[in-house]
C-alpha cells in the first residue's frame, strides 16, 4: 500500500535540490552573458515551483514504508532525467528530444557517454549543469537530501537503505544518519582536494570544477572535446588517476583509513582484488601497446593504458587517448573492466568487484567440493562468512546484467547499430561507463545512435545505475497499489 502524496512530497525536496544547481548555473551564464541564461533561468522556476507545492501542501509523515521508500528513490531518479532535459532542450544546439535524454540520464547516472560533438561550443552555464547532473548523481540524490534536507528516525533509514545497501551503511560501523554525512564530508571533500591538485597543476577554476566532479562521481563528462586529452599534461592526467583510484574505493575503507583503522583496509580481499586487477591489466596493456608498435616507447604505452584502464576500470570514461584503435588483447582488457568497473558502496557503476570476488570464490569452492564431496567450506570475503543465498544473488545479478547487455545489443544491432559498437555501448551504458569501442569509443560520441537507441540506452543507463532490481519492480503494476 501505498500513500502517492507522500511520495510526491520527498520528490518535491529533489526537485528543489536540483533547483539549487540550476540556479547556480544560470548566475554563471548571467556573469558570462552567454546564451544559457533563458534556459537554465526558465528551467529553475519551473522546479522550483513543482518543488514547493508538495512540501507545502503535504505534511510530513512520521514514517514510510519500504515499498515507499523505493518508488521515493526510482522516482526521483526518473524524474531528475526529465528535469536535466529542460536546460538541454530549451537551449536546442545539438540537443534533439532523445538527444537531451541521452545526455541528462548520461550525467545523473554518471556514465559520461555524450551525443556532441561540439563541447566546446556549449555556454559555461550549460557546460556546469551537465558537469553538476554528475556530481548530484554520483553519490545519489537522495543521500544530498538527507544530509542536507535530513529526514528524522525512521524515514531516513528507509529512504537510505532504498539509495543504497544495508550491508555498505553496515560497513561505517555507525548509525546510519551518520554514515550518510561521513560519505558526503568524504565526497565534497575529495572533490575540493581535486580541484586545488588540478588547479595547481595548471587548468582554470571551472576546468578544474567540472573535471573533479566528473572524477569523483566517477562519471567523465568533460568540457573539452578530446576529453583530458586536450591538455596534454602528464600531471593533470596522474592527478585525475589518483582521485578515479581513490573514488571507486568503497567509501567506508576510505573512511576507516581516515579514522584509523587500518586493518579494516589491510584486511579487504575486495581492495586488493580491485587494485591487483587494475595493475595486473596495466601492466599487460603497455607491455601489448608497445611490441605492437602501437606507442614508439614503452613510457608512453604505460601513460595511455593507465588513463585509459582505470578511466574505464573505475566507471570514469574520461579519455587521453582514441583506445579504439588499439590491438585486440587491450580492447578485450578494456571491455572486461568495462563489465567489472570498481567496487560496491562507491560512485563506481558496473557489476562491481565484491560480485567479482565472490565469483571467483565460489567457483573455487566448487572446485574443491567436487574433490571432497564431503567437505563444509565456508564462503568468506573480508573476514565475513557469506550465506548461500547472499552468495546465489550475487552470482544470479552477474547473469542478469549479462543478459541485459546482450537485449540491449541486440535491440541496437537491429537498428542498424554495428555489433562492436552495439556491444561496447551497451556494455559502457550497463556500466555506466561512458566510452565503448568503434563508433562509440573514447574520442567519439553517440550521435550516430539512432533516435529509439538513444531512448533505449538511457534506460539502460537507468538500469545498471539503480541496480536492475529497482527499476523493474517500479514498472509492476501492483508495487502502486494505493492505500484506501
Amino acid at each position: 500500500m501505498i500513500r502517492i502524496q507522500v511520495i510526491l512530497r520527498y520528490i518535491g525536496m529533489i526537485f528543489l535540490f536540483n533547483a539549487t544547481f540550476l540556479l547556480i548555473s544560470a548566475t554563471i551564464s548571467f556573469f558570462n552573458h552567454d546564451a544559457g541564461l533563458f534556459p537554465l533561468t526558465f528551467s529553475f522556476l519551473i522546479v522550483l515551483l513543482f518543488g514547493l507545492f508538495p512540501l507545502i501542501f503535504v505534511p510530513r509523515p512520521d514514517e514510510i514504508t519500504n515499498n515507499e521508500g523505493m518508488l521515493i528513490v526510482v522516482g526521483s531518479w526518473l524524474l531528475s532525467c526529465l528535469i536535466g532535459m529542460l536546460p538541454y532542450i530549451l537551449y536546442g544546439g545539438e540537443f534533439s528530444v532523445p538527444g537531451a535524454w541521452f545526455e541528462s540520464v548520461s550525467g545523473y547516472t554518471t556514465t559520461g557517454a555524450t551525443i556532441l560533438n561540439n563541447i566546446e561550443g556549449l555556454p559555461q552555464g550549460i557546460l556546469f549543469w551537465r558537469a553538476s547532473t554528475h556530481w548530484m548523481g554520483g553519490i545519489g540524490i537522495i543521500v544530498f537530501v538527507l544530509a542536507v534536507l535530513p529526514s528524522t528516525g525512521f524515514v531516513g533509514v528507509v529512504l537510505s537503505r532504498s539509495e543504497m545497501s544495508a550491508s555498505t551503511l553496515k560497513q561505517f560501523k555507525v548509525r546510519t544518519a551518520e554514515a550518510v554525512h561521513i560519505i558526503l564530508y568524504i565526497y565534497v571533500g575529495i572533490t575540493v582536494l581535486e580541484t586545488i591538485f588540478l588547479m595547481i597543476f595548471g587548468m582554470n577554476l571551472f576546468d578544474a570544477v567540472t573535471h573533479a566532479f566528473a572524477t569523483v562521481a566517477t562519471g567523465g563528462f568533460s568540457d573539452k572535446n578530446l576529453s583530458v586529452a586536450a591538455f596534454h599534461s602528464v600531471s593533470i592526467e596522474v592527478t585525475i588517476m589518483v582521485f578515479m583510484i581513490l573514488s571507486g574505493i568503497n567509501f567506508a575503507l576510505l573512511f576507516s583509513a581516515l579514522v584509523g583503522r587500518i586493518t579494516d583496509v589491510k584486511t579487504s580481499s575486495v581492495l586488493k582484488y580491485y587494485l591487483g586487477a587494475n595493475f595486473v591489466a596495466i601492466i599487460l596493456a603497455s607491455l601489448n601497446l608497445y611490441f605492437n608498435g602501437t606507442y614508439p616507447t614503452i613510457w608512453a604505452s604505460l601513460r595511455f593504458s593507465s588513463f585509459q584502464i582505470l578511466s574505464v576500470g573505475t566507471s570514469t570514461g574520461f579519455a587521453s587517448a582514441d583506445s579504439s584503435v588499439w590491438p585486440w588483447f587491450s580492447q578485450l582488457i578494456i571491455i572486461f573492466f568495462t563489465l567489472q568497473c570498481a567496487m560496491a558502496g562507491s560512485t563506481s557503476g558496473g557489476i562491481k568487484t565484491d560480485r567479482i570476488v565472490i565469483f571467483f570464490k565460489a567457483l573455487a569452492r566448487r572446485i574443491k567440493q567436487v574433490r571432497y564431496p564431503n567437505a563444509v567450506i565456508p564462503l568468506v570475503v573480508d573476514n565475513k562468512k557469506l550465506d548461500e543465498n547472499s552468495v546465489s544473488l550475487a552470482i544470479l545479478y552477474i547473469v542478469i546484467y549479462i543478459f541485459f547487455v546482450f537485449v540491449s545489443t541486440l535491440l541496437l544491432t537491429l537498428m542498424g547499430v554495428d555489433g562492436l559498437s552495439a556491444f561496447s555501448g551497451s556494455a559502457a551504458a550497463m556500466g555506466n561507463v561512458g566510452p565503448g569501442l568503434s563508433s562509440v569509443g573514447s574520442l567519439d560520441n553517440y550521435s550516430m545512435i539512432p533516435a529509439m537507441g538513444k531512448y533505449l540506452l538511457g534506460f539502460v543507463m537507468l538500469l545498471g545505475r539503480l541496480e536492475i532490481y529497482g527499476l523493474v519492480v517500479f514498472f509492476f503494476p501492483s508495487t502502486w497499489k494505493l492505500r484506501r
